[in-house]
């Protein structure tokens, strides 16, 4: 005879994983924000800006901004992997620095 299945279970187990899921996207977005540098904008400044990119449809920005991106992350990792061993609290402040003056001007 076969066992039958616990859904109350299985349900619960799939919340879990779920709300797990979106506890671990949260944080790597905070980390994002923080390694960026954005964490320095206020409030609205961030939201504002996340909603102008979101409701952007130019392909052209969005290519440019994922370029933009993929060289942070390059750069990011090839810093990291040396400076993370000697001092890990140090890593974070430097992407921060050189993209402060680029976003300063290019905002002005």
């Amino acid at each position: 005879m076969r066992k039958p299945r616990d859904f109350d279970a299985e349900l619960k187990a799939l919340e879990d994983k779920a709300r797990e899921l979106k506890t671990r996207k949260v944080q790597q977005l905070g980390e994002l924000v923080i390694a960026t540098g954005a964490d320095q904008l206020s409030t609205d400044e961030l939201a504002g800006a996340l909603v102008a990119i979101a409701e952007t449809n130019e392909a052209a920005k969005r290519e440019a901004w994922a370029k933009r991106g993929v060289m942070f992350f390059e750069n990011r990792s090839r810093r990291t992997a040396p400076t993370s061993q000697r001092n890990p609290r140090s890593t974070p402040a430097q992407p921060g620095g050189p993209h402060s003056p680029a976003g300063g001007t290019g905002s002005q």
